[in-house]
């Protein structure tokens, strides 16, 4: 049997690092094209209402929001304080509920479009008139998949 000799007390040399950078560049240039950031920003203040029964929604990418609450304070001037009705980054009217149930409609895939949820992000200070609004034009949109958001949490004494 062979033996294995240690010649000359070599050791080892080390771990080469110049291709260190180039790895960290390529995890840099990864996390930029995976990561998305917020897609819509709030120009009406939502509270969520408390709820004690809730379920996560699994698939996000089925999910269109319609934002319901008073603007925000900049916006209190010139808009007032009555609750009013942002679809993407803009305010809207009921009549454009439609419009924006089929433009939403054509970011989801074809095969998953009658899966589409329609979820509205209402403040909870809002009357439930205009929310009634809404709910009726998303009928005559056949948008009847509705979801409202809520947190985790309902206190009773409020």
């Amino acid at each position: 049997m062979a033996k294995f000799k240690k010649e000359g007390g070599k050791e080892t040399p080390g771990i080469s690092t110049a291709s260190l950078p180039d790895i960290i560049f390529m995890l840099l240039f990864f996390f930029m094209v995976a990561t998305v950031m917020r897609e819509v920003t709030l120009i009406v203040k939502v509270t969520p209402p408390g709820a004690t029964e809730i379920q996560k929604i699994e698939d996000k990418s089925l999910v269109s929001y319609i934002y319901i609450g008073p603007p925000v304070k900049r916006l209190q001037a010139k808009m007032g304080e009555e609750p009013r009705i942002q679809l993407n980054d803009a305010f809207a009217e009921v009549s454009q509920i439609k419009d924006y149930v089929a433009q939403s409609a054509l970011n989801i895939p074809e095969y998953n479009r009658k899966k589409q949820i329609m979820s509205l992000k209402v403040d909870e200070t809002t009357k439930m008139g205009i929310v009634t609004d809404v709910k009726e034009e998303l009928r005559k949109a056949n948008a009847l998949k509705i979801n409202y958001s809520t947190k985790k949490g309902y206190d009773p004494n409020k």
